[in-house]
Parts: structure tokens; sequence; C-alpha cells
């Protein structure tokens, strides 16, 4: 990479970093703490209001995706995160669950990932731009990491309200970042967002596309459900909340061994298809693993030996898909295919707080894992015959 391209590279990856550990500290913690608030007797309200943000995410990532195309990347980037700013100092401020649910909705409306990601393919050349994306990818995986590990502590001592105005204050830093580290954009041609739905329908039509836009809606929606229910199966094993990143942190430091170890080795040997399938089948047997160890009451050895599995195959998916859709979009598409992605992405979000709130509420937290491994089932369907590039940048360099 040439120094812009690094700069660029490592300062938008610190944005997304920031916006999503902030976004990421709540998930360990929020049904059990958001159940204490009034209103929050109902597994399904608390759902709605852990993933309500992805739903407005979802209705505004595309908007403004082509916002940034006509008035520029960094002023929606900016005017995304204090909208996202402010959702968290209303959601610290929230005396009840229905207040917490308007919070994460404009929250949400902060809808920046597309804009985020089109801003690194403008400053980044075509021959790097997946090892810039990958980067992006690494730093939202670490960030996940990271919550898992720091949440249960912070939320014993500074409570869910401390959480979230630690994720204002985050926000923050993330808009000075673009502001004064991220370089200048590129000057917008004439032509640059003629036809915008044009790029739309084209990448609607993309098979490889569509697969990867349906997998990170699957991906999304497992990630959500599983922290409506897997909090208060630690509880039952005999785990206080407060020692539940001792859980996390073994699981977090086994998969980044497994997942750089064999996964990533068989991606630059030229088998991501491989890594792709099997990271799926990973997610599926966590899923198989967490509604046998919730049905005969197993211990905790047996959910750290689940979320590990889990963690292995989410941050390999977490890390290479957003890559692979702009490796596979068009140039003159990739910010609409980004788009797309990002809103997929969102859907998930809100389909997995949502449906895992209804589905603990009327059946339990086994009727959420059950329903996780036929998703994870019909994702791995789809995505056996992902079309892919012909080789890894990795394997193409060897």
């Amino acid at each position: 990479m040439l120094p812009a391209e690094r700069r660029a590279s490592f300062a938008l990856a610190g944005v997304f970093a920031l916006r999503m550990l902030g976004l990421f500290l709540v998930l360990p913690v929020f049904a059990l703490e958001a159940a204490r608030l009034p209103g929050g007797e109902h597994p399904a309200h608390v759902g709605l209001a852990l993933g309500i943000y992805g739903l407005v995410q979802a209705a505004l990532q595309v908007p403004l995706g082509w916002a940034s195309d006509r008035w520029g990347r960094k002023r929606v980037i900016l005017a995304g995160l204090a909208l996202f700013g402010l959702g968290s100092v209303l959601a610290a401020w929230a005396p009840t669950l229905a207040w917490l649910t308007v919070a994460r909705a404009v929250q949400g409306a902060g809808a920046i990932s597309a804009a985020v990601t089109a801003l690194l393919a403008d400053l980044t050349r075509d021959t790097v731009r997946t090892k810039a994306m990958a980067l992006v990818g690494a730093s939202i995986g670490l960030s996940f990491a990271l919550s898992l590990v720091a949440a249960p502590p912070l939320a014993a001592w500074i409570g869910l309200s401390g959480l979230f105005g630690l994720t204002a204050a985050l926000t923050l830093l993330g808009m000075a970042a673009v502001a004064w580290i991220v370089p200048a954009e590129p000057p917008r041609s004439a032509g640059t967002s003629t036809s915008p739905r044009a790029a739309l329908w084209g990448v609607l039509r993309d098979p490889a596309l569509l697969r990867l836009d349906l997998g990170v809606l699957a991906l999304h929606a497992l990630q959500t459900a599983l922290w409506v229910a897997v909090p208060g199966l630690l509880v039952a094993a005999g785990l206080p909340k407060s020692q539940h990143w001792q859980v996390y942190l073994a699981a977090l430091l086994i998969s980044f061994a497994v997942m750089g170890g064999v996964l990533f080795r068989w991606e630059r040997r030229g088998h991501l298809g491989a890594v792709l399938r099997a990271a799926i089948a990973l997610l599926l047997l966590a899923q198989a693993l967490l509604a046998w160890a919730q049905t005969h009451g197993a211990g905790i050895a047996l959910l750290a030996l689940a979320l590990t599995v889990f963690f292995t195959g989410f941050n390999t998916l977490e890390a290479s898909q957003p890559s692979l859709v702009s490796r596979l979009a068009p140039p003159a598409a990739r910010g609409a295919a980004l788009g797309v992605y990002n809103t997929l992405q969102s859907v998930g979000l809100f389909a997995g707080g949502a449906l895992g709130g209804w589905l603990t509420q009327r059946h339990g937290p086994h009727a959420v894992f059950l329903a996780g491994m036929l998703l994870a089932c019909g994702w791995l369907l789809i995505a056996w015959r992902q079309p892919l590039p012909d080789r890894t940048p990795y394997a193409a360099a060897s």
C-alpha cells in the first residue's frame, strides 16, 4: 500500500472499530440489564429493543450510500455518527424499555457502513482494496472480541446506562478521526451518481452477490439471537454475569488461534470456498451444542466449547465476506453492492433480536437454537455453489 492508502485503511478501520465497539458492548449484557427496566418483563419486548437498531439501519443503508455519492462521503459519515451518538445519549438516559427502544432506533439511523466502505474504495487502488477491506473486517472482529471480554465487568461497574454513555464517547472519537485523520476524499465526478437505480438493479440480479447478502443476513441474525439466550444459560449454569468475560475470553483466544492457524491458511492456499463452507458448518455445530446443553442442563465447559466454535465461524465470515463482495462487484456498482450487503446485515440484526426474543418468550431458549440450526443449514445449502474469484489474492501472489 502507498502511505495514503495505509492511512486511509487504518483510519477508517479505526472508525469502524470505535463505532462497532460501542454497538457490541451492550450485546452480551443487554437482555439481562434491559429486563430490569419498567416494561422489560417480556422477553419479546427486550428482543425488539435489541433488534430495532438493525431494522432502522436496513431502511437507511442504501439511501445514505446514495447520499454519500451526491453530497460527499465524509459529510454523510459525520452526520451518521452524530445520530448514533445522540441515540447513545438517549439510551443512557432511558428510564423505561420503551424509551430504550426509541433510543436504539435513533442509533440505527446512523447507517454509515456503506458510506465508509465506499470511501475506503475511493481512497485505495484495485490492487490493494482487498487488503483494505480485510483490515476493516478484522477491526470489526476485534471489536466484537473486545466487547465480549469487557462488557460483563463494565456492566457490573457502570451499568447499562454507563455502557451507552461510553458508546457516546467512542462516537466522538470516531467523528474526530473522520474529520482530522482520514485523508480527504477525491472529487466526485459529474457522472458518479447518474444511474443509482441501474447500479442497484444490476447488483440485485447478481447471484454471487445475492448469496453473500443472504449470508450476512443469516450471520447477524444468528449472532443477535445468540445473545438473547446465552447469558441466561451461563447464569443458570452457575456463573455470575460479572464473570461471563472469563468464558468469552477463553473461547475467543482459542477461536482466533484456530481461525489463523487453520482456516486462514486454507484461504491463503486458494481454498476460499472450503473456508466459507467450513465456517458456516461451525455455526451450525455451535447451535447444535447449545441446544443440547440447554436441554440437558450441561455445565459451563460445554457452553464454552459451543461459544468457541461459534466465534471461530463468526469471525472468519465477518472478515472474509465483505472483502469478497468488493472483489465480485463490478467497480461501477461497488457502492451499491456494499449498500445492499450492509442493508441485509442490518435486517439480520433486527430479525435475530426480535425473533430470538419472541422464541425465548413463547418456547424457551431451546427454540432459539433449533431455529438457528435450520437457518445455518439453509445458508450452507445456498453457499455450497458460491461463485468465487479465480484465486484468492494470497494464492495469486504465491
